[in-house]
């Protein structure tokens, strides 16, 4: 009785304050019209929602304003005209580059009247496999072609036309795509020491694999009353990260490395997290410079803050998870470290499989669930999916799973063994050069150079001219060599230190000279503050790779044509 009899006292002065509070506020406004104050009160609640929607946005102030200022600037007369004329030079220099309609070769406009033969098309195709001036078979490109093994290749195209007409999107019809999609999975959680929850689903590649994780904990972080989900990663991450965020309404927040080890820095890591936050990345390499982020820590962090934490091994996935065996150990980066709750792994990397395959692994289906989509009120029946696509080709999955089959444990110890053999020699010839440096300490595959010398683009293009194709990078400006089974051919490591070499004291006889070519596109789209103007010539550049116009009637950026 005490308690109730307090309780009421508290409610009667609670009461009291409230009547008095009303009274005030009555008799400070009876002189006011009361539609003047229905107005003021929509009024000033219209503008606190758009206050609101302004601050909370996926993307930040600082942005939207730089944004905003860019646009005012180019809209002045003297300097945009001077803006636009140098982003049609930029598309001009591009177009140039991109037609293939040189040498007399067209473009084809529409359907032949007639099919051709089966000789004929295949006589078309070979030219058009001969277009192109780089040879990836010789081994000197970076990344891009993992395999290339005539063997493997012969299986795979076999393989594909058994298969060419299954869709897993249709178990009944195609059992045997499903059991073989269910066994990739499989197989992948135990290479990654998954549990008996661990489950996953076949993808179309590394982007895919990642955006479901992204959508799966979007759609968690929905569960849990966030309404405005944050993906916390290093900005050392892939891109496809941004393209999530993107793509589902979410914010990314980038996290700086560091400046040594090019791994996140944790504390930064751990400030960054907030009750927005839907999940943590890491990754197992980075592409741009081959290091393997401290997933142990960041773990502890997604333990403390009930986070889920990602693993991206798209690139590397299919090398590390064998290189204990290879006799070259890391620390646990897998399903073994508490907290890692997702790991994406591109089959069609490391894993030799053709293009067009990936897996996205969780260390338990609930996880899972909220990556699946379903419609259950369609007209056309219940439609459920695993990932983004509904049809998928069941003859790559096909090829995946054969290729698993057939290089086996074995087989992936023995490459990774040679790749990363090669890796340790390129990177310790490296090291002796003075001129340049190595960002970090690559363990896996990747190596990536940077100069306080010269313009590190210059060393690009100069292993171009003798026949390498390297990845260009910036903030900070390097590049980077992804090495695969074909480096690892007699000679061509050794080759690739030695142009090196031979690249670098060519350059440092003028070190200060001017880049020229890819190298100075690169180092000039660092130096625009305004980012849009780079989204602009991207762009542009995308729209070539769908052009089958002569250079004579190509667009500028504008839409006029010259």
């Amino acid at each position: 009785m005490e308690l109730q009899e307090m309780l009421g006292v508290y409610k009667e002065i609670a009461q009291t304050y409230f009547s008095q509070f009303r009274n005030v506020i009555n008799e400070r406004c009876k002189e006011i019209d009361s539609f003047h104050l229905i107005a003021l009160t929509i009024g000033f609640t219209l503008m606190l929602v758009w206050i609101y929607n302004f601050v909370f946005q996926p993307e930040s102030i600082s942005s939207r304003l730089k944004k905003q200022m860019f646009r005012i600037i180019r809209r002045m007369p003297f300097i945009g005209a001077q803006i636009q004329q140098k982003l049609n030079k930029a598309l001009d220099e591009m177009s140039e580059r991109m037609v293939l309609s040189k040498n007399g070769m067209s473009y084809v406009y529409a359907l032949p009247k007639t099919g051709l033969q089966q000789e004929k098309v295949m006589c078309k195709l070979k030219e058009y496999s001969a277009i192109g001036d780089v040879s990836w078979e010789a081994g000197k490109v970076s990344g891009t072609v993992y395999s290339g093994e005539k063997r493997l290749t012969q299986l795979l195209v076999k393989v594909y036309g058994e298969f060419a007409w299954t869709n897993p999107l249709h178990p009944d019809i195609f059992p045997g795509v499903r059991k073989m999609e269910a066994e990739v999975v499989r197989m992948t959680c135990t290479l990654f020491h998954g549990g008996p929850d661990s489950c996953g689903t076949v993808t179309s590649g590394g982007t895919e694999s990642i955006l479901m994780a992204c959508k799966a904990y979007r759609d968690l972080a929905f569960e849990r009353g966030i309404k405005y989900p944050e993906i916390v990663a290093p900005v050392s991450a892939h891109a496809a990260f941004d393209k999530a965020a993107h793509y589902f309404g979410m914010k990314i927040v980038h996290v700086p490395v560091d400046e040594n080890t090019m791994q996140v820095n944790v504390k930064a890591m751990r400030r960054a997290i907030s009750k927005n936050t839907a999940m943590l990345v890491c990754s197992a390499p980075q592409f741009p410079h081959g290091a393997i982020d401290p997933i142990e820590d960041v773990a502890k962090l997604a333990v403390k803050y009930k986070l889920p934490l990602h693993v991206d091994a798209c690139l590397g996935g299919f090398l590390i998870v064998f290189m204990e065996k290879a006799g070259f150990p890391l620390k646990p980066f897998d399903f073994r470290v508490k907290g890692v709750t997702s790991i994406s792994a591109d089959t069609h990397k490391y894993g030799y499989a053709p293009k067009g395959s990936s897996v996205i692994l969780y260390s338990d289906k609930k996880y899972r669930h909220y990556q699946f989509f379903v419609a259950p009120d369609w007209q056309g029946g219940i439609y459920a999916s695993p990932a983004i696509a509904g049809s998928r080709p069941g003859g790559i999955i096909a090829a995946c799973w054969a290729t698993m089959m057939h290089i086996g444990e074995d087989g992936y110890i023995e490459a990774t063994k040679n790749i990363i053999k090669a890796a340790r020699f390129i990177e310790s010839e490296l090291r002796k050069i003075k001129e340049i440096f190595i960002f970090g300490k690559p363990e896996v595959s990747v190596i990536a150079l940077g100069s306080n010398k010269f313009d590190i683009y210059r060393l690009s293009n100069s292993l171009t001219a003798k026949g390498w194709n390297l990845n260009s990078l910036q903030f900070p400006s390097s590049i980077h060599l992804c090495l695969t089974l074909l480096h690892t051919k007699p000679g061509v490591a050794q080759e690739f230190v030695t142009d090196v070499k031979h690249s670098v004291s060519v350059i440092m006889k003028d070190p200060g000279a001017k880049t020229t070519g890819v190298g100075a596109i690169y180092g000039m789209a660092q130096a625009i503050p305004d980012r849009t103007m780079v989204t602009e010539i991207s762009q542009a550049f995308l729209d070539c790779l769908y052009s089958t116009e002569n250079h004579s009637n190509t667009k500028h950026i504008n839409g006029s044509a010259e």
